[in-house]
């Protein structure tokens, strides 16, 4: 394929403009009303000193692989294993906290206290399950001993047993719960006792909400606030089935979100849903390629899938022009040195497809093949079209 550019240079000579788009005088719009005369019978003429100054490059379109793109919307979310919500199983008071929305937070770091006059309680109750095991279990030990001397009867033997062995329970029941709660056994067995609790992150990440303040009673059910680990995050999809047998495993995903839509960032599927929603779509997830500080769970996305690649015509995407919702690109019809420089253009509809890279895909509404054969202006298009529509605001 010849990719080479043209650019001419230095032979001044007025303008001659024709009109454009069937915004010329009345006769001249009748001759070309036709909707099949349109590209051919609409010329613009550009003297050499036109074109140096407005930059136009001409050239050929080329043939690159880029991708067919499925437009999809999704949100940034995280795997369950990376939200947890802060809650405690007994309830209480809270009594401090530090923590706002956004905080960020370390994996056992004191994030609240809780308070509940019901901790002294339970905490008595199992130092004196423990104390009790002590003497339960030498008494235990002492009617093994002396009813294997056929000293004690079974009945006493038996007892003692039932009374260590329920016991002994208790003790693990009790001590289960303080350790459900946040107490430290070892601490509460020394006598360090207390109606507060402190509750620690299970996880790094980030406070994504407080439900609660200082003073408010928190029910078991209630979360106190949820927290995030963002480093896990990805993409959720959300794809109709009729479109689900287009995706695949590391397909790549070309996405923006609404505070940066400029930015595009890039994710590769990794997880296809095997499940329809009631809306008929299925889930899909894409792996972030880059670390994306500025993302957070819950931001709406919008997406480009690539779904399929393939070899098609492309041009610089400043070489298509659009104009009374249409595309269009300016192509050479002819270039004429003998005396004077002068470039005749030719205004033809394109249909685009997608954009990769600052190249899209083009081809004509009819003879497709036919653009890879044309001199197409790829660079200074809008130049052209500005003159042909400031000559005809002035022919009126």
């Amino acid at each position: 394929m010849n990719n080479t550019y043209y650019k001419y240079k230095f032979i001044h000579l007025p303008v001659v403009l024709l009109y454009l788009l069937g915004t010329a005088c009345t006769s001249e719009q009748e001759v070309i009303e036709d909707k099949e005369e349109l590209k051919q019978e609409v010329l613009v003429q550009f003297s050499q000193e036109q074109v140096d100054v407005g930059g136009l490059i001409i050239g050929s379109a080329s043939k690159r692989n880029i991708g067919t793109e499925l437009q999809v919307n999704g949100i940034i979310d995280v795997p369950p294993h990376s939200k947890v919500s802060i809650n405690l199983p007994y309830g209480g008071f809270l009594k401090d906290t530090r923590m706002l929305p956004g905080t960020e937070v370390k994996k056992g770091q004191l994030i609240a206290v809780i308070e509940n006059p019901d901790f002294i309680e339970f905490q008595q109750e199992y130092l004196e399950s423990v104390a009790k095991q002590e003497y339960l279990k030498a008494e235990y030990e002492r009617q093994v001993k002396l009813y294997k001397e056929e000293v004690s009867s079974e009945k006493t033997y038996q007892q003692a047993k039932s009374d260590f062995l329920a016991n002994d329970v208790l003790v693990r029941t009790m001590g289960a719960r303080l350790e459900l709660i946040g107490f430290n056994l070892n601490t509460v067995k020394q006598g360090n006792t207390s109606a507060s609790v402190n509750i620690y992150s299970p996880i790094s990440g980030f406070v994504r909400e407080v439900y609660t303040n200082v003073g408010k009673h928190i029910d078991p059910e209630d979360p106190i606030m949820d927290i995030t680990d963002t480093k896990d995050l990805h993409v959720e999809l959300s794809v109709f089935e009729h479109d689900i047998p287009h995706i695949k495993v590391g397909q790549t995903i070309l996405f923006t979100v609404t505070n940066s839509p400029n930015l595009v960032r890039e994710a590769e599927v990794f997880l296809i849903g095997s499940s329809v929603r009631e809306d008929r779509s299925v889930t899909v997830h894409g792996h972030l390629k880059n670390s994306e500080k500025d993302l957070l769970p819950g931001m709406y996305v919008s997406a480009n899938l690539i779904i399929d690649t393939r070899e098609s015509w492309t041009v610089a995407n400043e070489a298509v022009v659009r104009f009374n919702g249409k595309n269009y690109v300016y192509v050479l019809v002819n270039h004429s040195e003998n005396i004077k420089a002068v470039y005749s253009f030719e205004i033809k509809e394109v249909i685009v497809g997608t954009t990769e890279n600052n190249y899209t895909q083009v081809e004509y509404t009819s003879n497709k093949d036919d653009i890879g054969k044309d001199k197409i202006v790829l660079a200074g298009a809008y130049t052209i079209l500005a003159e042909s529509k400031n000559s005809n605001e002035q022919g009126h």
